[in-house]
């Protein structure tokens, strides 16, 4: 895992679930925008043992990352599935989106396979993002918790760049047609009432900063920076500039 303080390079995407430090059984929620699914796909692909991913909310039906997908399945056909091969599970799928999972059979399936991983929350393709009243829906037996920012939303108009910004503006202390500041993005990703207040109690927090590349390498640093000065046992890790 990348420590605070030390973003380097970033990590290549490929080495993302070693980076993030997870075990041999772990309940993995991903968190606000900017690839969530991307590092939950890779997160799929990565880990070994019995693996199922899913969400809690809704995404695209063309967004299956070569997984094996399944559509309305029992909970034995989808366990039965993922000893042999990395599971995509959707509910039912409806006008272009995939309705995922609820909580509570993520919580059940933890128990009957080695990783569930779930798309815990909704963006609109924003890179960066603070959660309504009713946001994230992470599951309870969640041991990992990876919230994430798009570097690509650093230095741009919080109104333009943000899902929920006036949210994103009042957890920050700032206005909505501000520049989102390395300052402000820290404050929001560990605010108690952001995506931290659905934090269970035993569960590991990792913010995964993605989109690294040579531009935006600075305000990534600043970012590192003001997360450790916040909080200095949160864990962060950078990824390199992903598709």
């Amino acid at each position: 895992m990348t420590p605070v303080g030390d973003t380097g390079p970033g990590i290549d995407m490929s080495h993302a679930a070693e980076a993030a430090g997870c075990g041999d059984h772990e309940l993995v929620s991903f968190v606000g925008g900017g690839g969530k699914t991307t590092l939950m796909h890779a997160f799929s692909h990565q880990l070994g043992g019995s693996r199922v991913a899913t969400t809690t909310t809704k995404m695209g039906d063309d967004q299956n990352g070569c997984l094996m997908t399944l559509v309305g399945a029992s909970d034995d056909e989808i366990v039965a599935a993922a000893e042999s091969a990395p599971t995509l599970a959707w509910r039912a799928v409806s006008g272009g989106k995939a309705l995922g999972l609820e909580p509570e059979r993520c919580d059940m399936l933890f128990t009957r396979v080695d990783h569930v991983l779930v798309e815990a929350d909704g963006a609109r393709a924003m890179p960066f993002k603070a959660p309504g009243p009713f946001e994230p829906v992470v599951p309870a037996a969640t041991t990992l918790m990876i919230s994430v920012i798009g570097a690509d939303a650093l230095g741009r108009v919080i109104a333009d760049q943000c899902h929920r910004p006036l949210r994103v503006a009042a957890l920050a202390r700032c206005r909505p047609y501000e520049r989102l500041t390395p300052a402000a993005a820290a404050a929001v990703l560990l605010h108690p009432n952001g995506q931290r207040a659905a934090l269970g109690k035993n569960a590991r927090l990792v913010v995964a900063i993605t989109k690294l590349d040579a531009v935006n390498a600075g305000l990534v640093g600043e970012l590192t920076q003001q997360l450790a000065h916040l909080d200095p046992e949160v864990a962060v890790m950078s990824v390199a500039v992903f598709k």
